[in-house]
């Protein structure tokens, strides 16, 4: 009980995060990669021990290279995200990134996109996240169709994907500012790390709904009159150890991910930290305390 009672400080810490989140991407935006803008991936592996990357940005830039990113990766190499590659360059990848010869090195990975690729692959995504939050908004809706009262199940589908959009916002918001900071792009498996991230949280919301469902027709089948406030706030303390023990399994596994994995995984181990924080967060001190100020406004009304 004690979440749903406090729930307005809640609701202010919650619109605090969003806001911040909000204002990091309008203010830096995000930093697409080439799988949506077109462009090369290249990651070069050095045998030896990788050169200085001052010297290998100043054979990127005499090869005409320009607004790239160059991160390391692994323990020797390196991975370059350009524009278009230009044929002389392609031609010249083993040169410029030997530094003329004087290290030794295998391109270990070579992808080309293509700007018409690219936006596709955009227009794809933005499609693929609309058909998903309207799939669980009906999803919901159908599942708790018998719910009417204190409130009908449209509002438990409407609360869902006010949540959902919360944890899509917050892990945006991150990757907006670490593009800012560090330079860091998202990609396609950016956007799986969303979906990922929203069916885990629509999973641990509906957790809690659930059991609302059950003890409203519990108290309807033996006649007692409990205020709907008590009956959410009670299903909440019935599922709340249950959510936090799954999701601290599901952060500790990407945590390993994270450090000990390969580093073309580790924005993506990222992404799901943060969506998972945020999804949990969501289903326990937003979705139900939400249900809760819906249901009192209705009964003013």
């Amino acid at each position: 009980m004690f979440i749903v009672k406090n729930r307005f400080y809640f609701f202010i810490l919650t619109a605090a995060i969003t806001v911040i989140a909000l204002a990091s991407v309008f203010s830096y935006g995000l930093h697409l990669g080439t799988d949506f803008t077109g462009g090369a991936l290249v990651q070069v592996t050095y045998p030896d021990g990788r050169p200085d990357p001052v010297a290998l940005q100043s054979s990127l830039d005499a090869a005409g290279y320009k607004g790239y990113s160059l991160r390391e990766a692994n323990q020797n190499d390196y991975i370059l995200r350009a524009p278009a590659l230009t044929a002389v360059q392609r031609a010249d990848l083993s040169t410029t990134f030997s530094l003329g010869g004087k290290n030794a090195m295998t391109i270990s990975q070579l992808t080309e996109v293509g700007p018409t690729i690219g936006k596709e692959l955009k227009n794809k995504s933005l499609i693929a996240l609309s058909l998903v939050l309207l799939c669980i908004l009906l999803f919901i809706a159908y599942a708790f169709r018998k719910v009417s009262r204190p409130i009908s199940s449209w509002v438990y589908g409407l609360i869902a994907l006010v949540t959902l959009v919360h944890d899509v916002i917050i892990p945006v918001g991150f990757f907006a500012y670490l593009g800012h900071v560090q330079g860091v792009q998202v990609d396609t498996l950016f956007v799986t790390a969303i979906l990922t991230v929203l069916g885990f949280s629509i999973h641990d919301t509906i957790v809690v709904f659930d059991r609302t469902r059950e003890n409203l027709a519990l108290n309807n089948s033996k006649n007692r009159k409990e205020p709907f406030e008590e009956t959410a706030g009670r299903s909440l303390n019935q599922t709340f150890v249950r959510s936090i023990n799954t999701s601290l399994t599901v952060l500790i596994t990407l945590l390993i991910l994270f450090f000990i994995g390969p580093a073309s995984t580790k924005d993506f181990a990222l992404t799901l930290l943060v969506g998972i924080i945020a999804g949990t967060y969501s289903s326990i001190f937003l979705a139900t305390p939400l249900l809760v100020s819906v249901a009192k406004w209705q009964e003013k009304r």
